[in-house]
């Protein structure tokens, strides 16, 4: 099986940093994959993408050596294991509160005895290779997005589930959780303190700690022991070009 080059950087205690898709368009996911990025994320919640349309966006992304990740809409194990058959080698899911929902998500991503996961990785197998099933639960991460107050106060519960790979935050719904004005990057010291014990427990469960983050503080995010960091997406670089195009022409 196609190995997941995220966890060699991981064994070498490297960040892996990463891209979100949220443009439902398979030339945009083939410009962004040919960046030097680690993986990209084919976002399903708040993304403009479809089950039709993300598939041939995982196709694209085959063509490099990039890891293709997708984040699916709910913790629903349907839609997990439809991804993972479509060569999805890793699974974010949101809103993640207790245990029981890291257990389903977890188990969604794991063929038994480890889980519940459906045999028929109709796509995965020409991906990854035809021995898929051998590795598979090895090799797929299973990512909860911590998010919620609640999620903060079951944060061991969730993180000491077995098959719980990473640990994702979503600082925008954390925030507005807490009760702090939404920022992605935001320093309030309630937020601060959150990022500071999620590393702290993910350390104590072996599990990899990840954000969401922007490239200005994703130095910060590293020193801080975050290994999984989004550090760009596609809509959001496209309008961030082209505002700096038009801002040199109009001030020149």
């Amino acid at each position: 099986m196609r190995e997941n080059a995220l966890m060699r950087l991981w064994r070498e205690d490297k960040p892996a940093l990463g891209g979100w898709l949220s443009v439902g368009n398979t030339f945009s996911a083939e410009v962004m994959a040919a960046q030097d990025l680690d993986w990209l994320c084919i976002d399903m919640q708040h993304g403009v993408i479809g089950y039709d349309t993300a598939v041939p966006m995982l196709q694209t992304i085959s063509a490099t050596g990039i890891t293709p990740i997708v984040r699916v809409p709910w913790c629903e194990p349907a839609i997990i294991m439809k991804m993972l058959d479509a060569g999805a080698y890793g699974i974010i899911v949101p809103l993640v509160n207790d245990r029981a929902q890291a257990e389903a998500a977890a188990a969604a991503c794991r063929y038994p005895p480890r889980g519940i996961r459906s045999h028929g990785p109709t796509r995965a197998a020409y991906y990854a290779g035809f021995d898929y099933l051998s590795h598979a639960n090895d090799e797929i991460l299973c990512i909860p997005q911590i998010e919620t107050v609640e999620a903060m106060e079951n944060l061991d519960d969730i993180l000491s589930v077995p098959g719980v790979d990473v640990a994702y935050i979503g600082p925008m719904d954390l925030t507005i959780s807490m009760g702090i004005t939404p920022e992605q990057d935001g320093e309030a010291e309630e937020y601060v303190q959150a990022r500071k014990r999620i590393v702290e427990s993910c350390r104590k469960h072996g599990v990899i700690p990840g954000v969401h983050s922007n490239p200005g503080v994703a130095a910060r995010r590293i020193e801080e022991g975050f290994r999984l960091i989004r550090i760009t997406g596609d809509h959001s670089a496209m309008a961030r070009a082209v505002q700096e195009d038009i801002c040199v022409v109009r001030e020149s």
